[in-house]
């Protein structure tokens, strides 16, 4: 399982004093959605520049315009964008021809997907490899978990990388590892620990250690 720190309110400043403390723990860096609508894609090319082997991910949520918005993010240099598995199949496919020209991955971001066996299979057949469970804020502060949603997930999709997020901690991930997830979202679980570089090292071995054990 990779491990996949995903920052939201926070300046870049403080984005940067924090991926300098967890790095050697981390597999990718999301720029969330909150901090593009405060800083644009700035974060993206500032983290693309400064830890050029550290994957980008920005949580731009495409809803339309998808061949348009997915090249303005792939050429800040973004490894991998979301688009919203609930928007129209022609958005998913302009976003899916503009990834192939970057080299990049397009993940589809499955937040309020009402039938999602139905809508997986859409995706895979267009081209989608990479899927997201996103049991968002107001969804978790009402008691909701990603586990359901990514159980029907893992029993549905064919092709896809599974991404999963929704208040993970070192004391939770091992249900997502378990559930067969390839990445675990974590943001506040690292940034708001008392020490998060030592919080993100406990994540790290505990998913590293557990992937082993599962596939072996």
């Amino acid at each position: 399982m990779k491990l996949q720190l995903a920052l939201d309110d926070i300046t870049i400043d403080e984005a940067v004093a924090l991926i300098d403390r967890v790095r050697p723990f981390i597999d990718i860096v999301e720029v969330g959605t909150p901090f593009l609508i405060e800083d644009g894609l700035r974060p993206v090319r500032d983290f693309r520049a400064r830890y050029p082997d550290l994957p980008v991910l920005a949580d731009v949520k495409i809803m339309d315009a998808g061949h348009y918005e997915a090249r303005q993010a792939f050429a800040a240099g973004a490894a991998y964008v979301t688009v919203l598995g609930v928007t129209d199949l022609l958005t998913v496919k302009g976003c899916l021809d503009v990834a192939a020209d970057f080299g990049g991955t397009v993940i589809a971001d499955m937040i309020c997907v009402a039938d999602l066996p139905d809508r997986i299979r859409r995706l895979e057949d267009l081209g989608i490899k990479a899927l997201a469970v996103h049991t968002g804020v107001d969804q978790q502060a009402a008691g909701r978990t990603p586990a359901d949603e990514l159980k029907v997930m893992k029993e549905v999709a064919r092709q896809s990388e599974l991404f999963v997020a929704g208040g993970i901690t070192p004391a939770t991930i091992s249900q997502y590892i378990r559930l067969g997830a390839d990445v675990a979202i974590v943001g506040g679980g690292i940034r708001h620990a008392a020490d998060p570089a030592k919080a993100a090292e406990e994540l790290a071995r505990l998913a590293h250690r557990e992937t082993k054990e599962r596939e072996e």
